[in-house]
Formats: C-alpha cells, sequence, structure tokens
C-alpha cells in the first residue's frame, strides 16, 4: 500500500493486500458492519471496548478497601439468591469454601460454584467433584510482580509449548506445568519455575506457551474442558506460585503466552458454568446448537452481550491478574464454522461462517492489541481462513499468527505410508511454504497431539524399539539410531528455517523423547507412568539423546543471530526428487538438505549473490551425534553463471541425510 493510498472504513482494506479477495468484498463489508454495530453498542452502552472487559473487577466476588465482600452474578433465571459455605458472618475466611444457592421459577433450589470464582479444589479422596474457593490472602502474602510484561517484540517467536502451555519470541514451546518433570506424579508451578524455565533460556526459545492453566475438571482432557474460567488449575500449586513462574520467566526475557479455550467449555453442572442458573441457555446456545457432539461440551453464545462481557473480561484477568503476554486460542477453526469444523470449508465467507464467533474474535484481537501494546495472539485454525492474520482496522480477524497444522500431519504421514525413497521433496517445499503472503504463520514439526497415546512422537516413528536398546554411546550406533538421529535434525530445522515466521516446539520433542503421553485414567490404572517429560535422559552424557538437545540449541541461537523468522519467505530453487535435496536462501543463508541415504562430491547449487562462502552450520557435527564429514574451516567460492534460477552457483560436499548451511 503506498503512502497516498486511503484505508477503506468498510472491512475491505484487506483488499489491498489481496486483490485476489475482491469476489468476497460483500462478505467482508458484512463481517465488519456486524463487528461496527456491536462494538458502537459496546461503547454506547459501556463506555467502550476497555471498560467493557474489565467485568472481573465487579462480576463475581470483590473485597473492598475496608474489608467487606461484594458478590454480583448474572442469573436471570433465578428469582432468589444466597451465599453459603464456611462462614457465618460477612467477612469470608481466606480459602473457605463457598458456593451461591438460587431459587428457581419452579419453587426448587440450586447450588452453584460461582462463575467468575478465581480459586477451586478438588479432593479425588472425597469426590471429583470441584470446591469453590475464596481466595483473598493476606496482603503480605499476595504475590508482587518484579518485572512487569514482555517487551518483546512479536517478529522471531521461537514458542516452547508445556503443559501448562506456553510461547517464546516466535519460536514456541508449548508447555503443561503438570507432566514437566521425570515424576510420575503432578509437577507443581514452583517446579516448573526453577527446573523447567532455566532450560527453555538455555534451549534459546524466546517464548513459553501454557496448557492446561484454566481449571478443567478432567485431568486427562489436556486442559480442554475447561469448567472455571477464572481460576488457575490448582493441581499445580497456588495462584500466587503461578504469577512467581510467570514473574520469573519474565526475568529471564521469556514472553509467557496462555493457552485460552473459548471455543468451548465442560458441560459439568456441579463444578461448570453449565446450567448456572437452572437454563441450558444462559452462556451457551439452548438445545442442540448448544452442543458440541465429538468433543461432547457446550458451545457460547457469542451474539449474547454478557458472554461477551464474561470472555472479553476472562482474556484480560489472565493479561492483568496473572501477567500473561498473549493467548493461543484454541479450537477457532471449530468457533468460526457453524459445522464446529466437522464438515468442510467449501466457502470461507459463505453460509457456514459463524458470523457471531468472528465478531468475538476480532472484538477480543481489537481490545488486546489496543490495551497491550506487545500482545501476541496465535489462532488454531486448520481451515486456513483468508484474513485470519491482518488486523481489524483493514477487515481482517486481527491475529498476529495462525498455526500451520498441515505440516506436522505430513510428516507424520511420511513416516507411516513412505519408504523414504518415496518422500516426495516438492510435497515438503509446498507443505512448508504454502502460507498466505503476510499472515504470519507458526511452523512446528510435530504436534503434542502426535505424542498421546495412540500415536507416536517423530523420534519414536523413526527409531521405534531401537530407543530402549541402543541410544547409548557405549552401544554401537546401528543404522536405524544413525537414521534416526540424522532425519529427525533435519525435520526439525527444514521446517524451523523453512516453514513459518514462528517455531513451534512440544517439551521433551527437542531432544526426541522417546515415548508417548498418557494422563492417569480409568483405562490405564490411573497411572503417571506416561504422564512426565523424562528430562533425566538428556542429563545423562552416556545417552544420545544429547546430541538432539544441543542441536536444537544451536538452531535456536541461530535463529537468534541471522533472524530468518523475521525476513521474507525463502527462494527454493532446487527440489531434487532423486537425490531428494532441497536448496533455498533465506535471510542471507544457503541451506541445502539432503535427505538421501547417498552422499554427494562436488554437488552444484545456485545461489543468488556472489562471494566467499562458509560454513554456518553443518548437521554432521560431532557434538551432534554426526560423523564430522565436513570441514568446518573450508570456503565456498562462487562462479558467476545461472543455476536453477540463480546468478551463480558453488560446488559443496553433501554428506546424506545432512544440511550444511553457508553464509558469507
Amino acid at each position: 500500500m503506498t503512502s497516498t493510498t486511503q484505508m477503506p472504513t468498510d472491512g475491505t482494506g484487506v483488499l489491498l493486500s489481496d486483490p485476489w479477495l475482491e469476489p468476497f468484498s460483500p462478505a467482508l463489508r458484512a463481517r465488519y458492519d456486524a463487528y461496527k454495530k456491536q462494538l458502537d453498542k459496546i461503547e454506547t452502552h459501556e463506555g467502550g471496548l476497555a471498560h467493557f472487559s474489565e467485568g472481573y473487577k465487579s462480576m463475581g466476588l470483590q473485597v473492598d478497601e475496608s474489608g467487606g465482600v461484594r458478590y454480583r452474578e448474572w442469573a436471570p433465571n433465578a428469582t432468589e439468591a444466597r451465599l453459603i459455605g464456611e462462614f457465618s458472618v460477612c467477612a469470608i475466611p481466606h480459602d473457605s469454601m463457598i458456593k451461591i444457592s438460587m431459587t428457581l421459577p419452579t419453587g426448587g433450589s440450586i447450588d452453584r460454584i460461582p462463575t467468575w470464582i478465581s480459586r477451586v479444589t478438588q479432593d479425588l479422596a472425597i469426590s471429583p467433584i470441584y470446591e469453590g474457593r475464596f481466595w483473598n490472602p493476606p496482603k503480605e502474602q499476595i504475590y508482587q510482580f518484579k518485572h512487569g510484561h514482555s517487551t518483546r517484540s512479536t517478529e522471531g517467536l521461537k514458542i516452547y509449548e508445556a503443559h501448562g502451555k506456553c510461547i517464546t519470541g516466535m519460536i514456541k514451546l508449548t508447555s503443561t506445568v503438570g507432566i514437566s518433570s521425570p515424576n510420575m506424579r503432578v509437577t507443581t508451578y514452583k517446579e516448573f519455575e526453577t527446573d523447567v524455565l532455566p532450560r527453555i533460556k538455555k534451549l534459546g526459545y524466546n517464548c513459553i506457551q501454557m496448557m492446561a492453566v484454566m481449571e478443567h475438571a478432567y485431568y486427562a482432557s489436556f486442559g480442554y474442558q475447561v469448567s472455571n474460567f477464572f481460576a488457575a488449575s490448582s493441581r499445580y500449586g497456588t495462584p500466587e506460585e503461578l504469577k512467581s513462574l510467570i514473574d520469573k520467566a519474565h526475568e529471564l526475557g521469556l514472553t509467557v503466552l496462555l493457552d485460552v479455550v473459548h471455543s468451548h467449555a465442560s458441560k459439568n453442572i456441579e463444578d461448570g458454568i453449565n446450567e448456572f442458573d437452572g437454563t441450558d441457555h444462559l452462556y451457551f446456545h439452548g438445545g442442540a446448537k448448544g452442543k458440541h457432539e465429538l468433543w461432547d461440551s457446550r458451545l457460547f453464545n457469542y451474539g449474547h452481550h454478557e458472554v461477551l462481557r464474561f470472555l472479553l473480561s476472562n482474556l484480560r484477568y489472565w493479561m492483568d491478574v496473572y501477567m500473561f503476554d498473549g493467548f493461543r486460542f484454541d479450537g477457532v477453526t471449530s468457533m468460526m464454522y457453524t459445522h464446529h469444523g466437522i464438515g468442510g470449508y467449501h466457502e470461507y465467507f459463505g453460509e457456514s461462517v459463524d458470523l457471531e464467533a468472528m465478531v468475538y474474535l476480532m472484538l477480543a484481537n481489537q481490545m488486546l492489541h489496543e490495551l497491550y501494546p506487545n500482545v501476541i495472539t496465535i489462532a488454531e485454525d486448520v481451515s486456513g481462513m483468508p484474513t485470519l492474520g491482518r488486523p481489524v482496522y483493514e477487515g481482517g480477524v486481527g491475529f498476529d499468527y495462525r498455526l500451520s497444522m498441515a505440516v506436522p500431519d505430513m510428516w507424520i504421514k511420511m513416516l507411516k505410508e513412505q519408504t523414504d525413497d518415496e518422500w516426495d521433496m516438492g510435497n515438503v517445499a509446498h507443505t512448508l511454504t504454502n502460507r498466505r503472503h503476510l499472515e504470519k504463520s507458526v511452523s512446528y514439526a510435530e504436534s503434542h497431539d502426535q505424542a498421546l497415546v495412540g500415536d507416536k512422537t517423530l523420534a519414536f516413528w523413526l527409531m521405534d524399539k531401537e530407543m530402549y536398546e541402543n541410544m547409548s554411546d557405549l552401544s554401537p550406533m546401528t543404522p536405524v539410531i544413525d537414521r534416526g538421529l540424522s532425519l529427525h535434525k533435519l525435520i526439525r530445522f527444514i521446517v524451523h528455517t523453512l516453514g513459518g515466521e514462528a517455531y513451534l516446539n512440544f517439551e521433551g520433542n527437542e531432544f526426541g523423547h522417546p515415548e508417548w503421553m498418557d494422563f492417569p485414567r480409568e483405562g490405564n490404572g490411573n497411572s503417571f507412568a506416561h504422564a512426565r517429560r523424562q528430562f533425566n535422559l538428556v542429563d545423562d552424557e552416556l545417552l544420545r539423546y544429547k546430541y538432539l538437545n544441543e542441536f536444537d540449541v544451536t538452531m535456536n541461537w541461530l535463529e537468534d543471530k541471522y533472524k530468518w523468522l523475521s525476513s521474507p519467505q525463502a527462494y527454493v530453487s532446487l527440489k531434487n526428487e532423486a537425490d531428494k535435496v532441497i536448496v533455498f536462501e533465506r535471510a542471507g543463508l544457503l541451506f541445502i538438505f539432503n535427505f538421501s541415504p547417498q552422499s554427494f562430491a562436488d554437488y552444484r547449487v545456485g545461489v543468488e549473490t556472489p562471494g566467499e562462502y562458509k560454513v554456518i552450520l553443518s548437521s554432521d557435527e560431532k557434538k551432534f551425534g554426526g560423523h564430522e564429514r565436513i570441514d568446518l574451516a573450508g570456503r565456498y567460492f562462487t562462479t558467476p553463471m545461472e543455476w536453477n534460477g540463480r546468478k551463480n552457483w558453488v560446488q559443496v560436499y553433501s554428506p546424506s541425510r545432512t544440511v550444511l548451511v553457508l553464509g558469507l
């Protein structure tokens, strides 16, 4: 867009960057008009989006300066209401159990946990049902943040995803607190802060994506059946301990994202928000429209004013009270379509689009980016909805990133169904580069879903049972282990360098965690044997996991130096099916990937910029478990002759199943 071009104010600004969307102008205008109408309503009646989204300051249980307690709840079907719990006077003791008892028009009464409750606990020895708690610690026990929100740019994210899930600097690592140790029990917030955060920092990730923090009744749901939206899961510790974890992450320079589940909710009644006032249509659509049959959960009514207050305030709550730096929105595909992703995506702007849900997502992104300049929002969308990653003022939905969900699916399909000589280099390159221009993507080699019981991690698909027998340096390097280590490095690195504008890793996959995940449940005797990450394996110097871990460290810190994630998309000059070689240039570097079991001497590759190239990285180094077939001090001189569409060529030695990176 030139400096003289005026941005349209009707939601068609996205056409300036993508004229191919012109046929959908009416739908774009209709969507933006619906957004503006909802925004105008909020500004007229609620004093603006910022004030409207601070519902957590007035709804639920509120303590005034003199210690008095006020309680406000939205329950239109109730005719009377009473607080019940472990108290007999107005002052409610800290951490005491509490419920609201309501009389219905029928004359009957129901007891519920307050919907805005900030603390619930579960004692499985007594019952699986959660109990509401009045969290109001003495002032001296309230955690005081020493560091504010992350001020990191949204560029170059390297995300570490954990159970408690997190994304970092746009290399993203997803993490869950509960499984974040080798111990066969639930790991705590304090243990994650002390033991795992330093690992993440050392690995070179700059963002943590925390899963399963919003309280969920069933541990094995991986956090996706949220029952209490304002409560941090008590399985891992107290709210103050979670605050301490996030503050420590900020001290280490890490951005912290929350995996927020606004796509659906637990259908639990006794300890959730379902049927809170005795009706099935308070926060959710009534009848069949309000049920997600595949997920066995409830679906929000995004068109209702009070539901918008609840959800938008929920985002503000996690940003303001816990100092999260942004969100990965779960299940965005389910939200955007009335078929909830169960059908196809024949029309991105057709009748199957849920306009009310789209308006909610636009309001959420507008509010967050308006109030928090460094906020990061990521959409989990498999459909490829155009404009999802463009600003709201252009008519987009407003996300900073979308997940490249086709990438991990591609690798698993190849490993399951094809031999090495059947791997399609064209398909690999196409899948990794097939993303919308000017809409940033988070790319990842394997999903946390692929680590769950019934599937296998990439490492296990590559090496299987030999991981139990031949991962020690004291044992011979077998062909299976050699191939597995080599391809594991190549798969991660080509995704990192070619696949997107941010990178994500699920905890443990950086060192080739050998086993699947399975949470304690009735079907496995409530075992914690697989509900853990065996960091002890990578810490053992006799085991080969250290090589994969060291490669992860190197590729992340190398990106920090050369910044390919924030550079324009790569130029792929070679996809050789016979040789199984992919060559591309990005961020001033030349990447030569050889997926073949065959090595090539004097291999000619094209490069645009002439000069004397040196080795930046070889995956064949001994510290990465390689065979040291590349001279790291070698120099490579270009010849000024067109080759593979580039102005120059250079000859290299390309060992089997290695990547060689050259730079000036």
